[in-house]
Order: C-alpha cells, then sequence, then structure tokens
C-alpha cells in the first residue's frame, strides 16, 4: 500500500532509505540494469510500491536517452484514417506492441508540402526514440530526411524503387503485394475467365505498382486499356470500373487492388447490371472483413495480416532502439520483412 501523502511526491532518496541502499543503486534498478542482485532488486521494487514512488521521465530521459515515444508518420489525409479499414487495422497493430512496450505513440499528418519542415523539425527534435513512417509516395522526402537526422525508422510498405525486397538503407515491413496480385489473376483464369481487366491503386506507391506487376507477370499481353488506376478510396475504385465497363464491355473478371475500391466497383456493376459472379468475377486485396464478408455477394480477396504487420513494424523498430548505447547511424540496417499472403475465397469469384 502507497504511504504518499497528499501533495507529496517520494524521491529517490526516499526509496533509497526505505530500501537501505545507495540512490545509484536504486537508479540502476528503475532504469533496468540488471547488475543488481536479485534480493536487493526485490527490496527496491517493495519499498517504490510502498511509498508509490513514480519516476521523474524528464530525468529518466537524460540517463537512458530514451522518451519512450514514437513517432506514426501518415502521408495521407486525416479524413482517410476514420473511412479506411486499413489504417484503422495498421494503427491497432501498431498501438498493441506500443502499449507492450510501455511507450507513447505521437501521430503525425502530412497532407500538404508545407507539412514536411514541421514534421521533419519535430522529429528531429529529440521528442521521439524512432519512427514508423506509411504510405509513402515516389520521391517523398521523409525517408531521406530521417536517414539524414540518425532516426531509428521502419516503413509500412518497401521504398519505391526497391522492387526486388534488397534495400540496404531502409529497414521496412511489407506484404507479398506483387505474389498476392498472380495468385488472385491465377484463380480468375482457373474459373475460366479470358477477358481480366484490373483496377489498380495510385501509381505513385509501391503497393499498387507492386500488385499491377503481378497482374502483368501473369497476363503480360494485356493491352493498357484493361487497367484503370484508382487512388485506393470507394469512389475511385467505382470511377476506375465505370471507365473500365466502358472501354471493355464484354470484360468477365476484375483484379482490384484493394477491397475499399473493391466495394465502390460492386457497386458500379450492380448498377450496370451485371451479375457477379455469374457475368463478372471480383477479386480484392487486403481481406477486410468489415469489407470483404459485408459485400452482396462477399468478396473473394487476398489476405494479409495487417495488423500483425503493424506489430511487427512496432516489434522491428524496438529492435534497433533497444541498446540505447548505439545510435542509428553507427547500426547497421535490420533486415526488412516481407510476409506471406494467400487467397480468401468467397462468392465473388
Amino acid at each position: 500500500m502507497a504511504e504518499r501523502s497528499s501533495g507529496y511526491r517520494p524521491t529517490l532518496e526516499d526509496v533509497a532509505h526505505r530500501a537501505g541502499v545507495s540512490k545509484s543503486t536504486v537508479s540502476r534498478v528503475i532504469n533496468g540494469e540488471p547488475r543488481v542482485r536479485a534480493a536487493v532488486a526485490e527490496r527496491i521494487r517493495e519499498a517504490v510500491d510502498e511509498l508509490g514512488y513514480v519516476p521523474n521521465q524528464a530525468a529518466r530521459s537524460l540517463v537512458t536517452r530514451r522518451n519512450n515515444a514514437v513517432a506514426v508518420v501518415v502521408t495521407e489525409p486525416q479524413n482517410r484514417l476514420f473511412v479506411d479499414p486499413y489504417f484503422n487495422c495498421l494503427l491497432r497493430g501498431i498501438r498493441q506492441e506500443l502499449v507492450r512496450q510501455e511507450a507513447q505513440p505521437v501521430l503525425l499528418f502530412i497532407e500538404e508540402p508545407d507539412d514536411y519542415p514541421r514534421v521533419g523539425n519535430f522529429l528531429g527534435g529529440g521528442h521521439v526514440d524512432g519512427a514508423l513512417l506509411f504510405s509513402l509516395r515516389t520521391d517523398d522526402p521523409l525517408p531521406a530526411m530521417v536517414d539524414h537526422m540518425g532516426l531509428p525508422a521502419v516503413f509500412g510498405g518497401r521504398p519505391v524503387g526497391d522492387s526486388d525486397h534488397r534495400s540496404h538503407t531502409y529497414t521496412y515491413v511489407d506484404a507479398d503485394n506483387r505474389g498476392g496480385a498472380r495468385e488472385a489473376v491465377r484463380h480468375l483464369l482457373s474459373l475460366g475467365r479470358r477477358r481480366i481487366v484490373t483496377v489498380t491503386g495510385p501509381l505513385n506507391q509501391a503497393s499498387a505498382i507492386d500488385r499491377l506487376d503481378g497482374y502483368r507477370d501473369v497476363l503480360p499481353d494485356a493491352p493498357p486499356r484493361l487497367i484503370a488506376e484508382g487512388d485506393f478510396t470507394l469512389r475511385g475504385g467505382a470511377d476506375a470500373m465505370t471507365v473500365l465497363l466502358d472501354r471493355c464491355p464484354d470484360l468477365d473478371a476484375v483484379f482490384v487492388a484493394s477491397d475499399l475500391m473493391a466495394s465502390g466497383a460492386l457497386r458500379v456493376l450492380r448498377e450496370r447490371g451485371r451479375r457477379v459472379p455469374e457475368d463478372v468475377a471480383v477479386v480484392g486485396f487486403d481481406d477486410l472483413v468489415s469489407i470483404a464478408e459485408a459485400t452482396e455477394p462477399p468478396l473473394t480477396t487476398v489476405h494479409q495480416d495487417i495488423e500483425g504487420m503493424g506489430r511487427l513494424m512496432a516489434q522491428v523498430l524496438f529492435e534497433r532502439t533497444s541498446d540505447p548505447s548505439v545510435s542509428a547511424a553507427d547500426s547497421s540496417p535490420l533486415s526488412s520483412v516481407v510476409t506471406p499472403v494467400r487467397l480468401a475465397v468467397r462468392q465473388s469469384a
């Protein structure tokens, strides 16, 4: 039972006196150092509990060089996080691991070019121990910024240009987007479909590029008119599906590069009087259950463990920052991770 009086905050000296040890010994136990006998460490922990001692985090960070805070940088409009379940799943996984590590997330948005200096100044200001960054575009300055300032960072998705997953500069967690797209298109071929079109994501993002490459791996002779670019939104999927129906009225299958876009595509097919899957088979990508099981018919889609990828991003970052005596500039990049995917077959294809 804590003995803290109203208005009084126990000090390190109080804990040392109660436990019968020096202040430096108390400090070592509080900071998790191993060079203290188990019996002494237990006595100190009992004193901390009895007195209700709470370490001064500001002073502790000076010693440990840790803030117990991680920047989560999102290159998306803020409203996307509230309408796209993908981001909810990813952030939930990140938060789960940060809670386990007793760290606080600091959410930063980049919506306009003017946001980069503001976010860069914050990241370089010593406020966080590392950064998790996702939704990066082609030529995004963020990777170079965090690399220059020596801030430990893990990226959600490979940097654009590293198509062979061999980046030696940046550490990232990604899904096998290209392999998943190949599996989706091969499934459509196995159903006897021959006029297979695709709705891509924005082609300034690596995941969209990889999924289009997977489609082309299986259908290398597909003409450009069978491909329409979307933007990973419901409206983007609907607009792209409209374009494809106008170009190719006899299409009999569509691979859509996200579940949210697939939901929009299904709506347009229904409005145009196309039966799914009888007239047009549809496959998405993500396996967001809130979408895939709610569409009519339920959506066949490529499953990726989005929540698990969020947890993994944070785990990899904490591996990088676990030894405060080694700076990011002095340490070698950790191996990037490409997670497997699988096809989740439902009624749409």
